[in-house]
């Protein structure tokens, strides 16, 4: 007898194991995925400097004789800049000076007339976009240059003078490893006009020459402080 009521005890307890068990299957586990991953961004934010390169056409236009003149040549120098990022804009001001090879000449009278822009420096805010190592960018300032205008006669001497104007542009620039970075850029310059005088055309009191430029020009440049990587 005894041994029947600890049969169907033992029968009992089997069936409240099974029963537990069918409900414990029921319950939501959580399911494990792993470390998730930590996805670094590149920061643009610290100081730079660099070289760069590129290809300047433009237009100059004399008032005596009344002509045109279409310069073109190259241009290459150097690069100093600071940027500071916020979220995904990029704050900077970038100054260059280049040394340039830009001239044209055309006929006035018997002789030729040529206008030449010696060097060219720019200082210029920058605002950029940055898709992680990827910041295409506007930017705008001022421009300084010297424009040299002389003719062939050789009874004239010709001059030149610094000038002071604007320029405004778009440019592209990818960090391609650890803090080098690479550009592209255009920029349109503006460097008024000046006074060439009897200095140009004999007999004249006032010949002004102007010169604006269209610029493309590539660059290197490398990151000396801030973060690689932030937004972790």
């Amino acid at each position: 007898m005894n041994f029947k009521l600890l049969g169907t005890g033992v029968a009992a307890l089997g069936l409240l194991a099974a029963s537990i068990s069918a409900q414990a299957a029921d319950i939501p586990r959580p399911v494990y995925k792993g470390v998730r991953s930590v996805v670094a961004y590149y920061n643009w934010t610290g100081f730079y400097a660099g070289i760069n390169g590129g290809y300047g056409w433009g237009m100059s236009d004399w008032d005596s004789p009344a002509i045109s003149i279409k310069p073109k040549g190259w241009m290459v120098g150097g690069t100093l800049g600071y940027n500071y990022q916020i979220g995904s804009l990029v704050w900077g001001i970038e100054g260059d000076f280049d040394w340039a090879d830009v001239s044209g000449s055309s006929a006035c009278g018997a002789f030729s007339c040529d206008t030449k822009n010696e060097w060219l420096g720019t200082i210029r805010g920058r605002l950029g976009y940055a898709f992680d190592r990827w910041m295409p960018y506007m930017t705008g300032g001022g421009a300084y240059g010297r424009i040299k205008a002389t003719t062939s006669n050789p009874a004239l001497a010709g001059a030149s003078k610094s000038q002071l104007g604007w320029t405004g542009g778009a440019g592209v620039e990818y960090a391609f490893q650890g803090n080098w970075s690479a550009k592209l850029e255009y920029l349109y310059v503006d460097l008024g006009s000046f006074d060439c005088g009897a200095a140009c055309t004999a007999g004249v009191t006032t010949n002004n020459v102007s010169f604006t430029e269209h610029v493309i020009r590539a660059g290197i440049n490398y990151k000396f402080s801030g973060p690689i990587f932030s937004r972790f």
